[in-house]
């Protein structure tokens, strides 16, 4: 283990070297080309990075190889964006480098905080909640009477099928230009996976287990709480996994047609037809990182209730 570290470690100094050369950092006069050997030197990078990576990967050991791994491979990529981009000077309205997108996240910062809270913790947040509770209620009511699924789960079925793009300027219409007609755009994309996950969750109890439930007695509120919906956790949480990304991306998409002066797809949306691409490139990091945090988190919470699924205990 310490000699895969180390060498990730001496890739990753090795690689910051090579970010000191004029063709690295944008300094070669014009009509220059950064030469032979920087091209050399590159490829040795990549080779040593993609062995560091190799044998972090095959290390065994606690879940945070996993996370170290994962986070050198990120490393690498950024290195490499950034060193190309600027070798190979592309333009920065193509794809800025990643010190550019750094700068912009630093010099506004606050401009993106009243983005991310105009639309993660208003729109996403209440959205998110509302539409899996929604859905889980739906599932449960359907469940409880079997004649629900033949008239609910079709017309739930439909929402699923909505073109984001023809509900959300209605959305707009009906609710406003705040944040409340992008959780409302939110509700109706998480409705449906959590609804379908649900329902697989409730019936992937034992049949045993059901049978011996039913010979004691138990009312359909004690079988459900104590058997059936511990087994459907795996599944409940694996649709609010996929609704957390979901609705991440409704609300960014929905503020497109429409919203007030903050959001971060007000923000990608308005800075692009400006050309101010670290700008809108800063907020789709903000987003990204969002999102990954949030199914990080949703993680963590499905191992501690449901510790004792295998797949869970796999991990």
């Amino acid at each position: 283990m310490t000699k895969a570290l180390l060498f990730a470690l001496g890739s990753l100094v090795a690689g910051a070297m090579l970010l000191y050369h004029p063709a690295a950092r944008g300094q070669l006069a014009d009509g220059d080309s950064p030469g032979a050997l920087f091209w050399v030197a590159s490829a040795l990078i990549a080779a040593l990075a993609v062995q560091s990576v190799r044998l972090t990967a095959a290390l065994d050991g606690s879940r945070w190889l996993g996370t170290a791994t994962a986070a050198l491979f990120g490393l690498w990529v950024v290195y490499f964006w950034q060193l190309l981009v600027v070798a190979l000077e592309v333009p920065r309205v193509l794809l800025p480098p990643p010190n550019l997108i750094l700068s912009s996240l630093g010099e506004h910062r606050e401009v993106l905080w009243g983005d991310f809270v105009q639309t993660v913790l208003k729109a996403v947040l209440i959205g998110w909640a509302i539409g899996s509770g929604l859905g889980f209620g739906v599932a449960v009511a359907i469940d409880r009477q079997p004649f629900l699924q033949r008239g609910l789960l079709p017309l739930a079925s439909l929402t699923s099928t909505v073109p984001l793009v023809a509900v959300a300027p209605i959305a707009v219409m009906w609710f406003g230009f705040e944040w409340p007609s992008k959780a409302a755009v939110v509700v109706l994309m998480t409705f449906f996976p959590m609804l379908v996950s649900t329902l697989a969750g409730l019936k992937a109890s034992g049949k045993l287990e059901r049978e011996l439930m039913y010979s004691y007695a138990a009312s359909y509120r004690r079988t459900l709480l104590a058997l059936r919906l511990p087994s459907a956790m795996p599944f409940i949480f694996g649709a609010l996994k996929v609704n957390a990304t979901l609705a991440l991306i409704g609300a960014i998409v929905a503020e497109f047609f429409g919203s007030p002066t903050a959001g971060l797809g007000f923000r990608i949306s308005t800075e692009a037809s400006r050309m101010n691409m670290p700008l809108v490139w800063s907020a789709i990091v903000v987003a990204a990182v969002t999102g990954s945090l949030a199914y990080a988190v949703l993680v963590q919470f499905e191992r501690r209730v449901a510790f004792w699924h295998p797949s869970v205990r796999g991990h």
